[in-house]
């Protein structure tokens, strides 16, 4: 065998090898492997921190996730009578003596009769969840949210109070959410809380929701609409309807007033600098609306629409090139001294 022949008649004990080291993988024993490597890729896609629709915490998700059950089971039954017929079929074969009125009604009764039956059952749950979902309630909380490139405006009207990123809702209250889009198509989807609503340029679409039970529930676009879609999340944090009027009130008299003396001079740098030309502080020279509001930017907790969680370290990285955090972003690198970084780092960490 020195010379690579095999007897005729024998059976190779590899038809083919794979290079892997010295000894090289026999293709047979790599296709063992196979199964393996899919169970990895599927639990690879299983992340526990994200959220599910069918994790519900509120009324219109509840509703949702027994839609979407019913439409499971239904399902499952369907292919479980389908898949048993055809066996049942295959091992008896046609009976002697079956006529053509037994195999009509038959195709009657599974083809037509029951698709129709479970059509008509899907087609009524899903106009009630559907209405139920739209229906206006009384008392409900009023906010607006628009959607830029890529990030999130929000807005509590007849309050003054603009923040991003976050929506603060009192848990157990129903809320009227006003979308809209600044530039491209956008989605709205906290999949704990609701389903998704397009957000469509020139068109203000309404999402009507409530959060059962205080807890921070992880919003995402769900329409790709750019190089950083997948970086264009956002918080709903429900508290109780006392915290939420605290925190209310408080954002009501938040204003640009400096905490320290290092504030004041990152104040100063902020104003200054391009900063103010793109942002907006309450209470200072600072206008810009081609930036989130950042008045209250040292209470949120992530920069950038969840790009990065929002600490000392992650903030100056962001000032100084957002680029290389967030690839193309409208946030230009900002060309300041040390001292000048540490000052408006200090400053925009006061911001709460």
């Amino acid at each position: 065998m020195s010379g690579g022949r095999r007897p005729p008649g024998t059976t190779p004990r590899c038809l083919e090898y794979i290079p892997g080291g010295n000894r090289g993988l026999c293709t047979r024993d790599a296709k063992k492997l196979v199964p393996a490597a899919l169970v990895l890729v599927a639990l690879a896609g299983c992340d526990r921190r994200a959220p599910s629709a069918l994790d519900s915490r509120g009324p219109a998700a509840h509703r949702l996730a027994g839609l979407w059950w019913l439409m499971f089971g239904l399902a499952i039954a369907i292919y479980a009578v389908v898949a048993g017929l055809v066996l049942f079929g295959a091992v008896r074969g046609r009976p002697a003596g079956s006529s053509r009125r037994t195999d009509d009604a038959f195709i009657w009764l599974g083809g037509i009769a029951g698709p129709v039956a479970v059509l008509m059952l899907l087609a009524v749950v899903t106009v009630t969840t559907t209405n139920a979902l739209v229906r206006n309630e009384p008392g409900a909380l009023r906010i607006e949210a628009v959607g830029h490139d890529w990030w999130w405006e929000v807005r509590y009207p007849g309050t003054g109070v603009v923040t991003a990123d976050e929506i603060h809702v009192p848990a157990g209250r129903p809320v009227e959410l006003g979308l809209r889009s600044d530039d491209v198509i956008h989605s709205f989807w906290v999949p704990q809380l609701a389903g998704k609503v397009d957000m469509i340029p020139g068109q203000r679409n309404v999402l009507r929701f409530e959060a059962g039970r205080p807890g921070t529930y992880r919003g995402q676009c769900a329409e790709f609409c750019g190089i950083q879609h997948a970086n264009m999340s956002f918080l709903v944090i429900a508290e109780p309807a006392g915290d939420f009027g605290r925190w209310l009130t408080r954002e009501q008299l938040l204003r640009g007033e400096p905490a320290s003396q290092s504030s004041a001079e990152g104040e100063a740098v902020f104003v200054r600098n391009s900063c103010a030309g793109c942002h907006t502080i309450r209470g200072t020279e600072a206008h810009g609306t081609l930036g989130p509001d950042l008045t209250d930017f040292g209470s949120r907790r992530t920069i950038g629409a969840g790009t990065l969680p929002n600490i000392r370290g992650n903030l100056g990285g962001w000032i100084a090139n957002a680029q290389s955090l967030k690839p193309g972003s409208l946030m230009p690198p900002v060309n300041l001294s040390s001292s000048d970084l540490l000052a408006l780092v200090d400053y925009l960490e006061s911001r709460r």
